[in-house]
């Protein structure tokens, strides 16, 4: 049995802030923020905007690109750490929303790194024939959590979801055909918040060790990258798309110099929507959505606070 994907979608907030938007405070620049990042602009949550409703949305478009009902779905996956309440979970919040009563719907909470395991865990759940339909989810509202006021992290992140309609086949060499998902708890002070329900009781804001993210991501988009070629018995030229996490532009074209992957092969878009987290991924899939199914070898690197990490083979 095999996970094909069938649909995507995506959903963002109505207010996008471009650099030269962000507050005087922050003293700082387009041209600061774009040599360092690759970050233009990014999408910002407004009242009323939550973690749900964009992942809703998403969803919806989603199975509108699936052509199916929401009543199909058996399985909702949401990768989110910006969650609409401690508990209940968002993703059952989405359910609610799409009107579906059967199956299953939780979070991941995996950070950047969330779509990722939240893909591995759906495929699971198909490959062991308890789920039929599965709807995986990356959403995320950053902007609650950033402190507007720290210049070298606030300007790094923003708002978005996206959502991926898994649907188990039969007899068919399409779908996922391979997936890892790691983590190191010895890193997690690198890339952390504040504040947590159990220690603090607010959420905190994002506090993190740029550098050192900076290093591992490179060296785990690398380490993830080579293995999956080499379990799958690949090369690099065999890869006919590449989508990392959109964290950084050096992270992404450092990567591209290491692994040898020809660029035009590499999916960036950072500059138009920041570092996303979990929604990263398939905000980028949407770029090649009418072409997706048809690519080949599609490759997904995520790396995320814990630190996570992981890497998806789709071939299509």
């Amino acid at each position: 049995m095999n996970s094909v994907p069938i649909g995507l979608g995506i959903s963002l907030p109505q207010k996008c802030i471009k650099n030269n938007e962000l507050p005087k405070e922050l003293n700082t620049s387009d041209e600061w923020i774009v040599q360092r990042t690759g970050i233009s602009q990014r999408y910002i949550a407004s009242e009323g905007e939550t973690t749900a409703s964009l992942a809703t949305q998403a969803a919806l478009k989603a199975l509108e690109h699936a052509k199916i009902s929401p009543q199909e779905i058996d399985l909702i996956v949401l990768g989110t750490v910006t969650g609409d309440y401690t508990f209940p979970s968002t993703a059952t919040i989405v359910q609610k929303n799409l009107g579906i009563t059967q199956g299953a719907a939780f979070d991941i909470a995996a950070a950047c790194s969330g779509f990722v395991y939240a893909l591995d865990v759906a495929d699971s759940y198909i490959k062991l024939g308890k789920t039929k339909c599965a709807l995986v989810i990356g959403s995320e509202t950053f902007s609650k959590i950033v402190n507007w006021s720290d210049r070298s992290s606030c300007v790094l992140f923003g708002d978005g979801a996206g959502a991926m309609v898994l649907q188990a086949q039969e007899n068919t060499d399409r779908g996922i055909k391979y997936s890892n998902i790691c983590s190191d708890g010895g890193y997690l002070n690198h890339l952390i918040t504040t504040g947590g329900v159990s220690t603090t009781q607010n959420a905190g804001f994002i506090k993190m060790n740029g550098q050192e993210v900076f290093k591992f991501a490179v060296e785990k988009f690398n380490e993830s990258l080579n293995k999956l070629l080499k379990d799958n018995n690949m090369t690099i030229d065999d890869v006919d798309l590449l989508v990392p996490h959109q964290a950084n532009s050096r992270i992404i074209h450092k990567l591209i110099a290491i692994s040898g992957i020809e660029e035009k092969k590499v999916l960036i878009n950072i500059d138009k929507y920041a570092n996303t987290s979990a929604a990263s991924i398939p905000l980028a899939l949407n770029e090649v959505k009418d072409a997706f199914f048809s690519m080949g070898n599609i490759v997904l690197l995520s790396m995320g606070a814990g630190f996570t990490w992981g890497s998806v083979l789709i071939r299509l």
